[in-house]
């Protein structure tokens, strides 16, 4: 039997057994499809609920303060750009996005760059104690970081550094970032060990089949990696501000929005547009990362 096109297999099936009827097989078919679709017909509406609040704070943006809590449309009557220009300019979110761009590129560089080593010695090498050197890095998942500030504020004022960038990319840098430690040492640990003792063969010491050899081939978890430390980064309050207390000239975005609010009243409209210029960043590096966010994730999950 050969099939030509769609339809030409129930076709040369009736033409071999007469008789036969094809209806059950094409309603098995349809119902394979109904199967197929219905996933994604249930996953509409909690997108949908997922994405709402997004859509709302961008819209919101471009609205007066009364048309924003007195009007339930998306779409604004009129658009406010000064919204946006009042958010830039009067409040300084300009220089807050550049301190936060600093910050957040620094972090990146320095965790990738720890938690790569971290994840390469805990994947490829045994030793004793290595079990709970990975049980002490998943028990600081429990402690909140609220019960860190202090030491972390004292620790980081007496190097020289409260008030500065550097100190915050110090304190933002130093903790323990265990999932992504996690996620190099399951991609680490799946690599075959014929590529070290070629490299080995050939001359390559440690620091060179881990810097050339060995950490390319990480790609997908070190785009995995900087993503979520751009997140987490990007987005911090609480260390930023504490951090910053003496120093406001060195305030990050999340730190800056917050000063929308005033004692007496909160200009909402510019708050939400200064929140919508801090999150596009993220958006855009999401959109661009996440074919290799999701292979990341899964080959350090199969590893």
């Amino acid at each position: 039997m050969t099939v030509v096109g769609p339809g030409t297999e129930v076709e040369d099936r009736v033409h071999e057994s007469p008789g036969t009827d094809p209806a059950p097989r094409l309603r098995k078919s349809y119902k394979h499809r109904i199967l197929a679709i219905w996933p994604y017909v249930l996953m509409v509406p909690v997108a949908l609920t997922w994405v709402y609040p997004f859509v709302w704070m961008v819209t919101s943006s471009f609205k007066s303060n009364s048309e924003m809590f007195g009007s339930t449309s998306l779409i604004p009557e009129s658009f406010h750009w000064e919204n946006w220009q009042r958010a830039w300019y009067q409040v300084d979110i300009g220089r807050y996005f550049g301190n936060t761009v600093f910050v957040t590129v620094a972090t990146i560089f320095i965790v990738v760059a720890t938690s790569s080593m971290i994840g390469y010695v805990l994947g490829r090498y045994t030793f004793p104690g290595k079990k709970i050197v990975i049980a002490a890095f998943i028990a600081t998942v429990l402690v909140p970081e609220g019960y860190t500030i202090i030491p972390l504020f004292d620790l980081i004022n007496n190097l020289g550094l409260g008030g500065s960038l550097w100190g915050v990319v110090l304190a933002e840098s130093g903790g323990a970032h265990v999932m992504i430690i996690l996620l190099f040492a399951g991609y680490f640990r799946q690599i075959p060990n014929e590529i070290e003792e070629a490299a080995q063969i050939d001359g390559a010491g440690f620091v060179r089949q881990f810097f050339t050899i060995m950490l390319p081939l990480t790609k997908p978890v070190v785009a995995t990696a900087v993503i979520l430390t751009l997140m987490r980064s990007w987005n911090s309050f609480l260390i930023p501000l504490v951090l910053t207390l003496s120093n406001p000239d060195a305030r990050t975005l999340a730190v800056g929005v917050y000063s929308f609010q005033g004692e007496n009243m909160t200009d909402w409209t510019g708050m939400t547009a200064a929140s919508t210029i801090s999150l596009l960043p993220i958006v855009i590096v999401f959109l661009f990362l996440q074919r290799y966010f999701i292979e990341g994730m899964t080959g350090a999950v199969r590893g």
